[in-house]
């Protein structure tokens, strides 16, 4: 996800990078999320993994988030970008969406408090997800021109 976000905002895939202790750089990403209006979180907060890879075919939610209350903690919330199938699946089934989105694509979704957010199905970032990753990105720049009305870096 990091690189994607390097590649949209500063055309650089390695810009949360610190090539060499070899990780991405929390500080970095946390001042940039910050400033961006950017929250993440998972749709479980536990999962079983039926199969030892990363493929969202082989998990189970055993338990999944409480997207409501946590949509309550964010009223300035206009969008909800879920990465791959499985995500998808789950908050079209918790926010009682009449349709799942394709690929890049977004619904309206209304939240019992009458709030409107775009849902938007975007493709895994996960290195299992047999894409590359600047493929990837021009998903993800669609909508993050749409949200922030700012073309990509590139």
């Amino acid at each position: 996800m990091w690189r994607i976000f390097g590649l949209h905002f500063f055309g650089d895939k390695q810009y949360f990078v610190d090539e060499e202790k070899r990780r991405f750089q929390k500080e970095k990403l946390v001042d940039f999320l910050q400033q961006k209006g950017i929250a993440l979180y998972d749709t479980a907060t536990a999962i079983c993994r039926l199969q030892e890879n990363a493929s969202d075919k082989f998990l189970h939610i055993v338990e999944a988030t409480d997207i409501h209350q946590l949509l309550h903690q964010l009223p300035l919330c206009k969008a909800i970008a879920a990465t791959g199938q499985l995500a998808t699946e789950q908050l079209c089934q918790t926010l009682q969406a009449t349709a799942i989105p394709s690929v890049g694509q977004h619904i309206p979704v209304k939240l019992a408090d009458g709030r409107e957010l775009s849902l938007y199905r975007m493709p895994s970032s996960s290195r299992a997800y047999p894409l590359p990753i600047e493929k990837k990105a021009i998903y993800y720049s669609a909508m993050f021109n749409e949200l922030f009305n700012t073309p990509s870096f590139g």
